[in-house]
């Protein structure tokens, strides 16, 4: 355990804060036309604009972070690092920024990457959910709701107790993933999916997804099945990380047939939302 645990409000509500204002400063930037067009995409390419700076920080923090305290790689319950809670609470910041960024609007960002979900916009999540329904994308949503669900639980021991960082800090390697999926993404958005850059890039995305994605996901997957049979939170964390499994596959196969057979994938009937592009 820390010799002291940080007061985690006063840290989300600081990272909170500076995504607000990195998204305020990227606002100013040019836009593609075919972005500039559409208020909707205007929105998304935002969005994924701090998305994409979010990854590349925490990405390359969390690799810190393993390399400064290895034995978060074995000991994903106790292993505890300053550096390392720091970034379990700038993440969770980023995931307040995201579901507050499109107020009263129809969609918010649905990413299949770990999100954190902190307790001080508890209502943000809520209103989202109501929006969805209301909007009638609760059919096509359901799965995204179901992961922020999973995942604020999973996180709170992180933030709250200063348990199971080492195992946040291994979840948060999927922003090394992210970076190239965000890049895919906004290419998608800009209509640029014919310039050699997307080719060149869905392939290094794909590696990366298996590299940072899918191996940090079985590894952590066998090392909390030590949990199985306890009554302790790690068996609860057991349970929501087998749910995410399979989660992480159907959207593994998602990205296998958009980008390698387009051909196979149905004309889709909510075309307004964020992962059909």
């Amino acid at each position: 355990m820390p010799p002291m645990l940080l007061p985690a409000l006063p840290l989300l509500l600081g990272a909170t804060l500076t995504f607000r204002a990195l998204r305020h400063a990227l606002c100013r930037l040019a836009l593609p036309a075919h972005v500039r067009a559409d208020p909707l995409r205007t929105w998304r390419w935002h969005n994924l604009l701090v998305s994409f700076a979010h990854s590349i920080v925490s990405g390359t923090w969390a690799l810190l972070c393993i390399w400064q305290t290895p034995e978060m790689l074995v000991e994903i319950e106790t292993a505890w690092s300053l550096s390392g809670y720091l970034l379990v609470c700038f993440s969770a910041g980023r995931s307040c920024f995201v579901l507050s960024s499109w107020e009263g609007q129809e969609c918010f960002l649905l990413s299949p990457v770990y999100d954190l979900f902190p307790i001080p916009r508890l209502g943000y999540f809520i209103h989202d959910t109501v929006d969805i329904v209301v909007s009638h994308q609760s059919r096509a949503s359901w799965e995204y709701l179901v992961h922020h669900v999973m995942a604020m639980g999973a996180f709170f021991s992180g933030i709250f107790w200063s348990r199971f960082v080492g195992g946040g800090v291994l979840t948060l390697l999927v922003e090394v993933s992210n970076i190239f999926l965000t890049i895919r993404m906004m290419m998608k958005i800009s209509n640029a999916q014919d310039l050699l850059l997307y080719r060149v890039n869905k392939y290094i995305n794909l590696v990366m997804y298996l590299l940072f994605r899918l191996a940090p996901q079985a590894y952590l997957t066998y090392l909390f099945l030590g949990y199985a049979g306890q009554r302790t939170l790690g068996t609860f964390l057991l349970s929501i990380l087998l749910m995410l499994d399979v989660m992480i596959l159907i959207y593994f196969s998602r990205l296998l047939r958009s980008d390698f057979c387009p051909e196979q994938i149905p004309r889709q009937k909510h075309k307004d939302k964020f992962l059909t592009e």
